[in-house]
């Protein structure tokens, strides 16, 4: 089954980082593949932590998928895990952590692991989403860098 992680520190503060993560509804604006993205559902929860269910619409050239998941934003806990509910795959999780750093930087940690339901599909999106997860880090950061305007 196909997984990377990386850790990675970066030029903004936890909070701002969890922020830009927990901001779904931008994923179209700067991630890679991330064609659209809708919130189905709304849940807060008790001591800060808010589920939602989202559909989000990956693509390139021809092909399009959709795939929902459920995201818990632990804010108190500065974490963000995402599990697969219906689509393309048959496995899909994904799990964010951002922690202090030197300097008022953030390390930030980024896993996911996922398997495709079927192997023709695996085969024509497997190095594309290989590719494109290895990046999301480096949109991530970017889009800080825009957005909490630090060089």
């Amino acid at each position: 089954m196909p997984s990377f992680r990386t850790t990675r520190t970066v030029r903004h503060s936890p909070d701002d980082m969890f922020a830009l993560v927990a901001d779904v509804e931008r994923y179209p604006e700067f991630l890679p593949l991330c064609e659209g993205l809708r919130v189905l559902r709304r849940q807060p929860g008790g001591a800060g932590v808010e589920t939602l269910v989202a559909e989000m619409s990956v693509g390139y050239k021809a092909i399009s998928e959709r795939f929902t998941t459920r995201v818990q934003l632990d804010r108190p806990n500065r974490r963000i895990v995402a599990e697969y509910i219906d689509g393309p795959f048959r496995h899909l999780e994904n799990r964010w952590s951002f922690r202090e750093a030197p300097n008022g930087s953030c390390a930030v940690e980024f896993y996911i692991t996922y398997e495709f339901r079927s192997l023709t599909l695996g085969l024509l999106m497997g190095k594309m989403f290989d590719h494109a997860f290895r990046r999301f880090t480096d949109a991530f950061e970017s889009r800080a860098d825009r957005i909490y305007a630090r060089a």
